[in-house]
């Protein structure tokens, strides 16, 4: 299930890349994260690849998944693809490009849920949540930097 959102924030790129980046707090501000557990990637080979393992609750259900997150702060892109979870697959990608005073945020998303069962409720639900996430990091950002 491919989805693509984009929006434009009153804040600049690198502060914008600065928060998707921080990935130890998303529990702090993004609704359904629980715990967020990030290592480096041992097989990085000097780049800035860390090893994410989100966990998201949904009302009664609980699921974890690890992430293999590579952040480039030259061409403000994030990069993130499952390594384990209940995904066949899932990629994504953040930019950050200038835009009039602020930012233009885009985020690409695709995945496919491996249980087909859970898939058919689940992973409606999963992409409408994308929307509510870029608003949060927006929210975030006014929160830190004024807005």
């Amino acid at each position: 299930m491919k989805r693509f959102f984009e929006r434009h924030v009153p804040h600049l790129p690198r502060p914008m890349f600065e928060i998707v980046a921080d990935l130890e707090r998303y529990p702090e501000f993004i609704a359904n994260c629980k715990a967020m557990e990030v290592r480096p990637d041992p097989a990085a080979r000097g780049r800035d690849v860390r090893l994410a393992r989100m966990t998201l609750s949904f009302g009664p259900i609980t699921q974890a998944y690890t992430s293999r997150v590579t952040v480039d702060p030259e061409a403000l892109t994030i990069t993130a693809k499952a390594v384990d979870g209940p995904f066949a697959y899932l990629d994504s990608v953040w930019s950050f490009e200038p835009e009039g005073q602020g930012t233009r945020v885009r985020f690409e998303i695709d995945f496919k849920i491996s249980n087909p069962l859970i898939a058919a409720v689940a992973e409606p639900a999963f992409a409408a949540k994308q929307d509510e996430i870029m608003q949060s990091f927006a929210d975030e950002a006014d929160q830190r930097y004024g807005g």
